[in-house]
């Protein structure tokens, strides 16, 4: 099983989801190709309806810590209510660009 589908298999048993979208943003990062380190979350459930965006990047955290502890390096997690959700029109921020250039992406570098 891929990483993309152990994410959205652990994500969809434990909040199910109204929207899902697990993407595999490696290719954008300085990993060897098909690494499956670095990946664009996003979650869309009732769940979430009185979380603060903080506790609702924990628990899902806490949901993906084998994965976290393993491969995956990088996370954007974006976690909506489906009123959230409908305020966004459907869209999530597009993640930023990774480049070599330490002083300015340092959340691009890995471990």
């Amino acid at each position: 099983m891929s990483m993309r589908e152990k994410i959205e298999k652990k994500i969809r048993s434990k909040f199910a989801p109204f929207y899902l979208e697990v993407l595999d943003e490696s290719d954008s990062h300085n990993v060897p190709v098909g690494a499956e380190s670095h990946f664009k979350v996003v979650v869309v459930s009732d769940q979430f309806n009185t979380e603060t965006a903080l506790s609702r990047h924990r628990k899902i955290y806490g949901v993906l810590a084998d994965e976290l502890t393993g491969a995956l390096h990088g996370l954007a997690l974006h976690a909506y209510t489906l009123m959230e959700w409908e305020e966004l029109k459907a869209q999530a921020p597009v993640s930023p660009t990774c480049h070599s250039d330490v002083l300015t992406t340092l959340n691009c570098i890995d471990k």
